[in-house]
Protein backbone atom coordinates (compact mmCIF):
# COMPACT_ATOMS: atom_id res chain seq x y z
CA UNK A 1 0.00 0.00 0.00
CA UNK A 2 1.27 3.55 -0.61
CA UNK A 3 0.49 6.68 1.96
CA UNK A 4 -2.72 8.61 0.51
CA UNK A 5 -0.91 11.66 0.48
CA UNK A 6 2.15 10.90 -1.39
CA UNK A 7 4.04 7.93 -3.05
CA UNK A 8 5.67 6.60 0.06
CA UNK A 9 5.50 3.09 0.95
CA UNK A 10 2.18 3.20 3.97
CA UNK A 11 2.94 2.01 7.40
CA UNK A 12 -0.87 2.35 8.81
CA UNK A 13 -4.00 2.23 7.76
CA UNK A 14 -6.33 4.69 9.60
CA UNK A 15 -9.66 3.00 9.63
CA UNK A 16 -11.88 5.46 10.98
CA UNK A 17 -10.79 7.82 7.92
CA UNK A 18 -9.89 5.74 5.14
CA UNK A 19 -6.60 6.95 4.84
CA UNK A 20 -3.41 4.96 4.44
CA UNK A 21 -0.20 7.23 5.80
CA UNK A 22 3.68 6.65 5.51
CA UNK A 23 6.11 7.23 8.43
CA UNK A 24 6.74 11.02 7.90
CA UNK A 25 2.85 11.40 7.59
CA UNK A 26 2.12 9.64 10.15
CA UNK A 27 4.64 11.52 12.24
CA UNK A 28 2.75 14.74 11.13
CA UNK A 29 -0.87 13.35 11.80
CA UNK A 30 -0.04 13.02 15.50
CA UNK A 31 2.05 15.62 16.43
CA UNK A 32 -0.58 18.27 14.08
CA UNK A 33 -2.82 16.81 16.87
CA UNK A 34 -0.97 17.11 19.82
CA UNK A 35 0.11 20.36 19.15
CA UNK A 36 -3.53 21.39 18.84
CA UNK A 37 -4.20 19.76 22.10
CA UNK A 38 -1.51 21.57 23.40
CA UNK A 39 -2.56 24.99 22.65
CA UNK A 40 -6.01 24.62 23.69
CA UNK A 41 -5.46 22.99 27.45
CA UNK A 42 -2.23 25.17 28.38
CA UNK A 43 -2.27 29.08 28.47
CA UNK A 44 0.77 30.00 29.15
CA UNK A 45 1.47 33.60 30.63
CA UNK A 46 5.29 34.36 31.54
CA UNK A 47 7.49 31.07 33.13
CA UNK A 48 5.42 27.54 33.19
CA UNK A 49 6.86 24.31 34.90
CA UNK A 50 5.34 21.24 33.25
CA UNK A 51 6.00 17.75 34.66
CA UNK A 52 4.91 14.58 32.85
CA UNK A 53 3.79 11.81 34.60
CA UNK A 54 6.43 9.12 33.43
CA UNK A 55 5.96 5.42 33.64
CA UNK A 56 8.25 4.76 30.95
CA UNK A 57 5.57 3.01 28.57
CA UNK A 58 4.63 4.25 25.23
CA UNK A 59 2.13 6.98 26.07
CA UNK A 60 3.67 8.68 28.79
CA UNK A 61 7.30 8.15 26.98
CA UNK A 62 5.78 9.92 23.17
CA UNK A 63 3.69 12.73 25.69
CA UNK A 64 7.49 13.82 27.19
CA UNK A 65 8.94 13.54 23.90
CA UNK A 66 6.10 15.68 22.39
CA UNK A 67 5.87 18.34 25.02
CA UNK A 68 10.07 18.99 24.76
CA UNK A 69 9.26 18.82 20.58
CA UNK A 70 6.45 21.54 20.89
CA UNK A 71 7.56 23.64 24.28
CA UNK A 72 11.06 22.94 24.82
CA UNK A 73 12.25 25.73 22.90
CA UNK A 74 10.32 28.15 25.07
CA UNK A 75 12.68 30.00 27.53
CA UNK A 76 9.84 30.07 29.72
CA UNK A 77 8.60 27.28 30.24
CA UNK A 78 10.47 24.28 32.21
CA UNK A 79 10.25 20.10 31.68
CA UNK A 80 10.21 17.75 34.41
CA UNK A 81 9.59 13.78 34.49
CA UNK A 82 7.66 12.48 37.49
CA UNK A 83 8.37 8.62 38.04
CA UNK A 84 6.13 6.89 40.34
CA UNK A 85 7.72 3.86 41.71
CA UNK A 86 4.84 1.42 43.13
CA UNK A 87 6.62 -1.04 44.48
CA UNK A 88 6.11 -3.96 42.30
CA UNK A 89 8.95 -6.52 42.09
CA UNK A 90 10.44 -6.68 38.40
CA UNK A 91 8.66 -4.60 36.63
CA UNK A 92 9.16 -0.68 37.64
CA UNK A 93 12.96 -2.45 37.71
CA UNK A 94 12.46 -2.55 33.50
CA UNK A 95 10.81 1.15 32.96
CA UNK A 96 12.85 3.51 35.33
CA UNK A 97 15.31 2.92 32.91
CA UNK A 98 13.61 3.87 29.87
CA UNK A 99 12.16 7.00 31.31
CA UNK A 100 15.78 8.12 32.36
CA UNK A 101 17.33 7.77 29.10
CA UNK A 102 14.65 9.52 27.26
CA UNK A 103 15.15 12.35 29.91
CA UNK A 104 19.12 12.43 29.71
CA UNK A 105 18.71 12.55 25.43
CA UNK A 106 16.11 15.59 26.10
CA UNK A 107 18.23 17.04 29.09
CA UNK A 108 14.71 17.05 31.10
CA UNK A 109 15.12 16.71 34.92
CA UNK A 110 13.72 13.44 36.21
CA UNK A 111 12.18 12.56 39.71
CA UNK A 112 11.31 9.81 41.06
CA UNK A 113 8.47 9.25 44.66
CA UNK A 114 8.00 6.09 45.72
CA UNK A 115 4.73 4.18 47.47
CA UNK A 116 7.17 3.51 50.15
CA UNK A 117 7.97 6.99 50.80
CA UNK A 118 4.65 8.31 50.98
CA UNK A 119 2.80 5.00 52.72
CA UNK A 120 5.34 3.39 54.20
CA UNK A 121 4.58 0.35 52.20
CA UNK A 122 4.58 -0.76 48.66
CA UNK A 123 1.81 -1.75 46.20
CA UNK A 124 3.32 -5.41 46.95
CA UNK A 125 2.87 -4.73 50.50
CA UNK A 126 -1.08 -3.76 50.25
CA UNK A 127 -1.59 -6.88 48.24
CA UNK A 128 -0.42 -9.03 50.70
CA UNK A 129 -2.33 -7.25 53.26
CA UNK A 130 -5.66 -7.18 50.81
CA UNK A 131 -6.50 -9.14 47.40
CA UNK A 132 -5.02 -8.69 44.34
CA UNK A 133 -8.22 -8.06 42.90
CA UNK A 134 -8.15 -4.89 44.88
CA UNK A 135 -4.08 -3.85 43.91
CA UNK A 136 -5.86 -1.78 40.90
CA UNK A 137 -7.77 0.60 43.86
CA UNK A 138 -5.05 0.95 45.67
CA UNK A 139 -2.63 1.82 42.92
CA UNK A 140 -4.73 4.75 41.17
CA UNK A 141 -5.26 6.17 44.32
CA UNK A 142 -1.78 6.51 45.71
CA UNK A 143 -0.79 7.13 42.36
CA UNK A 144 -2.42 10.13 41.82
CA UNK A 145 -1.33 11.20 45.46
CA UNK A 146 2.64 10.64 44.46
CA UNK A 147 1.86 12.62 41.58
CA UNK A 148 0.55 15.48 43.69
CA UNK A 149 2.58 15.59 46.15
CA UNK A 150 5.66 15.79 43.81
CA UNK A 151 4.84 18.21 41.79
CA UNK A 152 3.67 20.22 44.90
CA UNK A 153 7.41 19.61 46.28
CA UNK A 154 9.04 21.19 42.82
CA UNK A 155 6.61 23.77 42.22
CA UNK A 156 5.12 22.32 39.29
CA UNK A 157 2.64 24.41 37.47
CA UNK A 158 0.75 21.75 35.29
CA UNK A 159 0.68 17.56 35.58
CA UNK A 160 0.59 16.27 31.64
CA UNK A 161 -0.46 12.37 32.04
CA UNK A 162 0.04 10.13 28.88
CA UNK A 163 -4.16 9.24 28.24
CA UNK A 164 -4.89 8.62 24.78
CA UNK A 165 -7.97 8.09 23.36
CA UNK A 166 -8.42 4.72 24.51
CA UNK A 167 -8.00 5.61 27.47
CA UNK A 168 -10.37 8.76 27.88
CA UNK A 169 -13.11 6.67 26.34
CA UNK A 170 -12.85 3.86 28.39
CA UNK A 171 -12.77 6.57 31.33
CA UNK A 172 -16.00 8.51 29.90
CA UNK A 173 -17.83 4.61 29.45
CA UNK A 174 -16.88 3.79 32.97
CA UNK A 175 -18.01 6.68 34.85
CA UNK A 176 -21.66 7.05 32.87
CA UNK A 177 -22.07 3.02 33.23
CA UNK A 178 -21.32 3.67 37.01
CA UNK A 179 -23.91 6.68 37.30
CA UNK A 180 -20.85 8.43 38.35
CA UNK A 181 -20.98 11.64 36.38
CA UNK A 182 -19.63 13.95 39.32
CA UNK A 183 -16.30 12.15 38.38
CA UNK A 184 -17.31 12.40 34.74
CA UNK A 185 -17.21 16.27 35.31
CA UNK A 186 -14.02 16.18 36.71
CA UNK A 187 -12.24 14.24 34.30
CA UNK A 188 -10.17 16.96 32.62
CA UNK A 189 -7.93 18.26 31.02
CA UNK A 190 -8.38 20.71 34.36
CA UNK A 191 -8.85 24.47 33.47
CA UNK A 192 -9.66 25.48 36.72
CA UNK A 193 -7.16 25.18 39.60
CA UNK A 194 -7.99 24.00 43.37
CA UNK A 195 -6.36 24.68 45.64
CA UNK A 196 -3.90 21.99 46.70
CA UNK A 197 -4.38 19.84 43.61
CA UNK A 198 -2.11 20.45 40.40
CA UNK A 199 -4.23 20.91 37.25
CA UNK A 200 -3.76 17.93 34.83
CA UNK A 201 -3.71 17.73 31.27
CA UNK A 202 -3.72 15.42 28.29
CA UNK A 203 -2.25 16.21 25.06
CA UNK A 204 -2.56 12.90 23.69
CA UNK A 205 -6.49 12.44 24.65
CA UNK A 206 -7.14 12.44 20.55
CA UNK A 207 -4.41 9.94 20.03
CA UNK A 208 -5.48 6.27 19.61
CA UNK A 209 -3.70 3.94 21.35
CA UNK A 210 -2.26 2.42 18.11
CA UNK A 211 -1.08 5.38 16.68
CA UNK A 212 0.99 6.63 19.79
CA UNK A 213 2.33 2.95 19.48
CA UNK A 214 3.53 3.63 15.94
CA UNK A 215 4.86 6.88 16.99
CA UNK A 216 7.00 6.04 19.50
CA UNK A 217 8.21 3.32 17.31
CA UNK A 218 8.85 5.53 14.16
CA UNK A 219 10.39 8.23 16.59
CA UNK A 220 12.40 5.89 18.04
CA UNK A 221 11.43 5.95 21.61
CA UNK A 222 12.80 3.87 24.63
CA UNK A 223 9.94 2.65 25.75
CA UNK A 224 8.78 -0.66 27.96
CA UNK A 225 6.15 -3.00 26.76
CA UNK A 226 6.07 -4.36 30.18
CA UNK A 227 2.65 -4.76 31.68
CA UNK A 228 2.02 -4.35 35.23
CA UNK A 229 1.18 -8.47 36.85
CA UNK A 230 -1.74 -6.93 38.46
CA UNK A 231 -3.54 -5.53 35.48
CA UNK A 232 -5.28 -8.69 34.49
CA UNK A 233 -7.42 -7.71 37.74
CA UNK A 234 -8.37 -4.42 36.72
CA UNK A 235 -12.13 -3.45 35.73
CA UNK A 236 -11.06 -1.36 33.13
CA UNK A 237 -10.12 -4.22 30.96
CA UNK A 238 -14.05 -4.85 30.53
CA UNK A 239 -14.27 -1.55 29.34
CA UNK A 240 -11.46 -1.80 26.94
CA UNK A 241 -13.19 -4.43 25.15
CA UNK A 242 -16.48 -3.03 24.81
CA UNK A 243 -14.71 0.39 23.41
CA UNK A 244 -12.37 -1.74 20.63
CA UNK A 245 -14.82 -4.26 19.51
CA UNK A 246 -17.41 -1.30 18.78
CA UNK A 247 -14.44 0.64 17.26
CA UNK A 248 -13.71 -2.58 14.97
CA UNK A 249 -17.18 -2.41 14.44
CA UNK A 250 -18.14 1.05 14.04
CA UNK A 251 -14.79 2.90 13.03
CA UNK A 252 -14.34 6.28 14.65
CA UNK A 253 -16.87 4.98 17.98
CA UNK A 254 -13.76 6.40 20.64
CA UNK A 255 -14.05 9.97 18.70
CA UNK A 256 -17.56 10.02 19.23
CA UNK A 257 -17.38 9.21 22.65
CA UNK A 258 -14.88 11.55 23.44
CA UNK A 259 -16.65 14.83 21.22
CA UNK A 260 -19.80 13.75 23.52
CA UNK A 261 -18.07 14.19 26.69
CA UNK A 262 -16.53 17.67 25.36
CA UNK A 263 -19.57 18.87 24.70
CA UNK A 264 -22.15 17.94 27.54
CA UNK A 265 -18.80 18.83 29.76
CA UNK A 266 -19.85 22.68 30.10
CA UNK A 267 -23.68 21.44 31.14
CA UNK A 268 -21.75 18.79 33.87
CA UNK A 269 -19.97 21.72 35.35
CA UNK A 270 -23.01 23.82 35.64
CA UNK A 271 -24.82 20.74 37.52
CA UNK A 272 -21.45 19.88 39.35
CA UNK A 273 -19.63 23.02 39.84
CA UNK A 274 -16.27 22.30 41.79
CA UNK A 275 -16.91 21.55 45.28
CA UNK A 276 -14.83 23.54 48.51
CA UNK A 277 -12.09 21.31 49.78
CA UNK A 278 -11.01 21.24 52.99
CA UNK A 279 -7.22 20.01 54.21
CA UNK A 280 -6.70 15.65 55.60
CA UNK A 281 -4.58 15.49 58.27
CA UNK A 282 -2.31 14.25 55.95
CA UNK A 283 -2.48 18.20 54.52
CA UNK A 284 -3.17 16.83 51.05
CA UNK A 285 -7.08 18.17 49.64
CA UNK A 286 -9.95 16.43 50.61
CA UNK A 287 -13.75 16.76 49.96
CA UNK A 288 -14.51 14.41 53.03
CA UNK A 289 -13.09 14.36 56.88
CA UNK A 290 -10.54 12.24 55.47
CA UNK A 291 -8.81 11.63 51.93
CA UNK A 292 -8.99 8.34 50.60
CA UNK A 293 -5.33 7.26 50.87
CA UNK A 294 -5.70 7.92 54.43
CA UNK A 295 -8.54 6.12 54.55
CA UNK A 296 -7.13 2.91 52.86
CA UNK A 297 -3.81 3.25 55.18
CA UNK A 298 -5.94 3.14 58.60
CA UNK A 299 -7.99 -0.27 56.80
CA UNK A 300 -4.90 -1.80 55.89
CA UNK A 301 -3.15 -1.06 59.54
CA UNK A 302 -6.65 -2.33 61.11
CA UNK A 303 -6.92 1.43 62.46
CA UNK A 304 -10.53 2.79 63.14
CA UNK A 305 -11.61 4.68 59.64
CA UNK A 306 -13.09 8.31 60.65
CA UNK A 307 -17.00 8.08 59.17
CA UNK A 308 -17.41 9.65 55.66
CA UNK A 309 -19.60 12.54 55.43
Amino acid sequence: MRCSKCSAPAVTFIRYNGSHLCRAHLIEYVERRVKKEVRAQLKLEGEAHIAVGASGGKDSQTAMFLLHRILGCRKNVRLTAITVDEGIEGYRAETVPKVRELCERLDIEHAVISFSEVANMDLDDMVRMTDEREACTYCGVFRRRCLNLKAKELGVDVLALGHNLDDMAQSILMNFMRGDVERLARLGPHDRVQPGLVPRIQPLRTIPEKETYLYAMLADLPFSDAECPYAEHALRNEYRAIVSEMERKHPGTRHSILGSYDRLRPLMREGFPQATLSACECGEPTLQKRCMACEMLARLKGGTLIERG
